[in-house]
């Protein structure tokens, strides 16, 4: 099997492959400050959706995500998120990033998202970083300026913007990176590699430049690096990271290495919820806890993901939710009543879109179709589901729990069949009301009524 991928960087799919059957990927982690909404979990699936692939060929995967707890600075870059968290949250900076640390690993564990091999703090690479930005400054590609800040050269990269096609002469002044007006930076496109602690009192660090805080981008070039031998085969992130950060990822990391340092770079695309982008101003942030909190399975948001092409932009919706809900206790109760094998064949249909680029829609519509086909045989259906379920990570082995009815339910079910059959359509609506809000789904058929919990 060979994995075929969209390279963000050639612009064309690419092959990944490895010398020592062994993948590096390294997917960039959360900034925790806040819970990670269903966009930022959508990229996360990526990696998972990639590695799983991999793992399907064989291949073994080392990833690393890495946790940015600090250095992270806010649109208008005066100030890091996460002190100003703790400044809304009346707490210490270090217990917010560790509490919302721990929220995103619940997240990824309701998400069946397997774990990274490593989860590299930003806040204990310190060190990584002054050895990188050192080596940096002796290669001169790095410079202290009058401000006591280490800042990048970006000109010194030749090839910079070939990830996102952003010319360095294009770029205007403030335009997605830190504008300082002082004149401290040689070139306005320059970016901090460390900065000055200034007035600021709490995450700040001594250094061979004095006491300060790392930037963004150097976190990942310094972690990506130490934990995967100074080479990623595989390099995933959202599209949004594609400038500035992967950018300036990438000329540090190859500033250091003096080759390209990542194979391949892999994004994906924005989702939207109900037609619009999420954002606290239109109030429309959704959490995985908002999903569960519904009665959903979180699950159901795994195989919305799955059912859109991770490098299209998707448009999410509670509707989308609740029918992708019911579409897993279906197929949970198909396979329960196919059996399972002890034995998993390769399905070669299945494996050919995988192989091409990640084609999830078009195996979720394949199973579609297997599930429907009645020339083929309940144990070769559920060979393709369980099959395919190593990728897609529904838990479609798992039986659905069935929840006792009560006396007053079974009661009212009584009371209904009795409405239809004296055609009292009235009383048997009225009756399916109180059925569906104390939380049954009712279908009505020639053989009569059947119910399940939503």
């Amino acid at each position: 099997m060979v994995l075929s991928i969209y390279d963000t960087f050639s612009r064309a799919p690419k092959e990944i492959s490895s010398g020592n059957g062994v993948v590096s990927m390294y997917c960039c982690g959360p900034t925790v400050y806040r819970d990670a909404h269903v966009g930022n979990l959508r990229t996360f699936l990526l990696s998972d959706l990639i590695a799983r692939t991999i793992r399907l060929s064989g291949l073994n995967v080392d990833m690393v995500q890495n946790i940015t707890d600090v250095g992270h600075m806010s649109d208008d870059f005066q100030e890091d998120k996460m002190l100003e968290q703790s400044e809304k949250e009346k707490i210490d900076p270090f217990e917010i990033a560790r509490k919302y640390e721990e929220r995103f690993h619940h997240d990824l564990s309701n998400l069946n998202i397997i774990p990274a091999q490593k989860y590299p703090r930003a806040s204990e690479s310190i060190e990584l970083m002054h050895e990188m930005i050192s080596a940096l400054i002796n290669k001169g590609a790095a410079y202290v300026a009058e401000d006591q800040c280490v800042y990048f050269d970006a000109q010194s990269f030749e090839g910079y913007g070939q990830i996102s096609g952003n010319r360095l002469d294009s770029l205007k002044p403030g335009h997605k990176y830190e504008f300082v007006e002082d004149g401290a930076k040689k070139f306005h496109a320059d970016w901090a590699l460390w900065k000055t602690a200034g007035n600021r009192k709490e995450m700040i660090w001594d250094s061979p430049w004095g006491p300060g805080f790392p930037g963004w981008h150097i976190e990942c070039s310094a972690m990506s690096l130490k934990f995967l031998d100074s080479h990623v085969n595989v390099h995933v992130g959202g599209i949004d990271l594609r400038f500035p950060h992967h950018e300036n990822e990438r000329a540090q990391s190859n500033s250091i290495t003096g080759t390209e340092s990542v194979d391949l770079w892999v994004h994906g695309e924005h989702l939207l919820f109900e037609g619009r982008k999420m954002s606290k101003s239109a109030g429309n942030v959704v959490l995985l806890n908002d999903v569960i909190a519904k009665g959903f399975d979180p699950l159901a948001l795994r195989l919305c993901f799955l059912e859109n092409r991770y490098r299209s932009q998707m448009d999410l919706s509670w509707q989308s939710i609740a029918s992708a809900h019911d579409t897993i206790k279906r197929w949970r109760s198909k396979i329960a009543g196919w059996g399972l094998s002890n034995s998993i064949k390769i399905d070669s249909t299945i494996l050919a879109f995988l192989e091409n680029d990640l084609e999830t829609p078009r195996v979720i519509t394949y199973l579609r179709s297997v599930e429907k086909d009645s020339n083929l045989t309940d144990a070769e259906k559920s060979n393709a589901f369980l099959f395919a379920d190593q990728v897609l990570g529904l838990h479609l082995s798992r039986p659905e729990k069935v929840k006792a009815l009560s006396e007053e339910l079974n009661l009212l079910l009584a009371e209904r069949e009795n409405a239809r059959a004296a055609k009292n359509w009235a009383l048997s609506d009225e009756l399916r009301i109180r059925l569906e809000s104390a939380g049954l789904e009712i279908s009505d058929s020639a053989a009569g009524q059947s119910w399940s919990w939503r």
